[in-house]
């Protein structure tokens, strides 16, 4: 590993909660840390109210939501994904202001280390409240994400449940391979189609396994969608 990337903490996407919170307390404090502020089962800034480390923080994410709580923390920069290389030279500048110029540090070092943990992070499961209890739902699992009457439901084999993510949140965050956004209301998943067929205005109807409903593709996803089948 190159002598300068020890001074760095990355924690994307799908890294575990419980992970990224064992490594701060069986490691040294690193210089900065990049890190997602959602993890795939919690929300990074909820470490931070058990450890107060003295490491620097750049956010990183695909909401801008979180800015204000952020900066409430340790934290020098928010970088918006996809993460832009200008954005990302300015927060490691403004880093290096404020520590040594002994630790040496290029754009192109720390968006390789980004890339490489980005990449295929996707959300292995959801958590869902049923009266007072949660429950884990496993990605996989799921053969639909929906919305309806200013919800979003996940739909699985043997039930619907009601979820606290958009369904543009929970595109950005499953595989784009196994998932399709068939509509501004539906993003279904690829081994759960059971049917295609064609409809009026040259648009399709699906049907899913453990659904009696026909889901529609809307007119302007249809080549999309059928490009998409076709990988």
């Amino acid at each position: 590993m190159n002598k300068h990337l020890k001074h760095f903490l990355i924690a994307s996407g799908l890294a575990l909660f419980v992970l990224v919170f064992s490594w701060f307390k069986q490691n040294a404090e690193p210089d900065v840390i990049f890190l997602d502020i959602q993890l795939g089962d919690g929300i990074s800034f909820e470490i931070f109210e058990e450890i107060q480390p003295k490491s620097f923080i750049i956010f990183t994410t695909a909401y801008d939501q979180y800015a204000l709580r952020a900066f409430k923390l340790n934290s020098i920069d928010y970088l918006l994904k996809p993460i832009q290389e200008m954005e990302l030279q300015r927060a490691i500048e403004k880093f290096k202001s404020t520590k040594l110029q002994s630790i040496v540090f290029t754009p192109l070092q720390i968006r390789e280390l980004l890339e490489a943990n980005f990449e295929n992070k996707f959300r292995e499961r959801f958590l869902v409240k049923i009266g007072q209890k949660f429950k884990r739902i496993e990605t996989d699992k799921i053969a639909l994400f929906y919305s309806e009457n200013k919800g979003t439901y996940i739909q699985t084999e043997f039930r619907n449940y009601l979820i606290d993510h958009s369904i543009e949140e929970i595109e950005e965050q499953v595989n784009p391979e196994r998932f399709f956004r068939i509509s501004r209301q539906a993003l279904v998943h690829l081994p759960f189609i059971n049917e295609i067929i064609s409809h009026s205005g040259s648009r399709l109807l699906l049907t899913l396994e453990g659904s009696d409903k026909k889901w529609l593709v809307s007119r302007e996803k249809v080549q999309d969608f059928k490009n998409w089948l076709a990988q």
